[in-house]
């Protein structure tokens, strides 16, 4: 009888509190989320594999800054320091900056701050989808980011409130930023870049957001801030962005959200250059939106689940 009911406390406990037995992994990964239907929260899924993704249940962070308070587009980095720092859009027309907020668990978050990085230029229309990136480098964080100042480029097919270029500023404490300078002109409207660090050069994912195409494309550096060069074909179908990648193993997962069939998707590749398209490899929960996807201490993970009081995949 003591046997069963210490089996029964035992069932109870696991059913609300989440080890933090590392059983098989030591780690795992998080892709950052939210919800079109609400665009106010951070969510979180998880995998142990990159490729079969998870919900996080519950929402961490509710957007309060900015002329919307809206939330969507969030990038997350960790610097050396442990911190994990977390930028965002903060409304779709008329703020001209973004949102930020950092936090050493992922569960409790510092104030949250609406950094105005397009204030120099006041006929900005937006700030669109801000892209967190680590240089060790220099030892500093990168921002780049998507505006349209209309005028400023050639329209060629594209509406003249809706012509972007990406724009960058770097810091290295996210309370003083340096001026704010043009990160990518390709000649086209170019929105989501996310910087990689690929062996001795880097790589650049960005959206072709021209009317013609609307997809997928690389181009690569020698540094993190460019020049961007030989930027290649669409390696996507049309209607896909928010591109991010995952190194596992020797391949670069590289995720998209293909937004008119409303399925999220991937295509691997080892150099770039040549790319399988594994949609059909990967499974998300229906309703994740683009974020960008890291790799954490299985601790981390832990915490997370724990605090949403969630029952984990059972680890062997």
């Amino acid at each position: 009888m003591l046997g069963a009911v210490a089996l029964i406390l035992l069932s109870n406990s696991c059913a609300t509190k989440f080890s933090a037995r590392p059983g098989r992994y030591g780690s795992a990964y998080l892709f950052t989320s939210f919800r079109d239907a609400d665009q106010k929260f951070l969510r979180f899924l998880y995998s142990y594999d990159g490729y079969h993704w998870t919900n996080v249940p519950g929402t961490f962070l509710e957007a309060n800054v900015g002329t919307s308070k809206q939330f969507r587009d969030p990038s997350i980095a960790r610097g050396p320091d442990g911190i994990f720092r977390l930028v965002w859009t903060a409304g779709w027309h008329g703020d001209q900056g973004f949102g930020y907020a950092e936090s050493k668990d992922l569960v409790h978050w510092s104030e949250q701050r609406f950094v105005p990085v397009m204030t120099n230029e006041p006929t900005t229309v937006n700030v669109w989808a801000p892209e967190l990136f680590y240089d060790p480098d220099g030892e500093k964080f990168i921002i780049a980011w998507a505006s349209t100042i209309p005028g400023r480029f050639p329209d060629h097919r594209e509406p003249h409130d809706n012509n972007h270029r990406m724009y960058f500023t770097t810091t290295r404490d996210f309370k003083t930023f340096a001026p704010t300078k043009l990160f990518l002109d390709p000649d086209f409207s170019v929105i989501d870049c996310q910087i990689l660090k690929d062996g001795k050069r880097y790589v650049l994912l960005l959206k072709d957001n021209t009317r013609p195409q609307r997809n997928l494309r690389v181009a690569f550096g020698d540094l993190p801030l460019g020049p961007w060069t030989d930027i290649s074909a669409p390696f996507t179908q049309k209607f896909t962005e928010g591109p991010c990648a995952l190194k596992i193993g020797d391949d670069w997962l590289v995720y998209f959200d293909a937004y008119q069939e409303k399925i999220y998707g991937a295509v691997r590749t080892r150099d770039f250059k040549t790319f399988t398209n594994i949609t059909s490899e990967v499974s998300f929960p229906a309703d994740h939106k683009h974020g960008t996807a890291i790799k954490v201490p299985r601790a981390i993970l832990d915490g997370l689940l724990n605090r949403s009081n969630a029952v984990p995949e059972i680890i062997p």
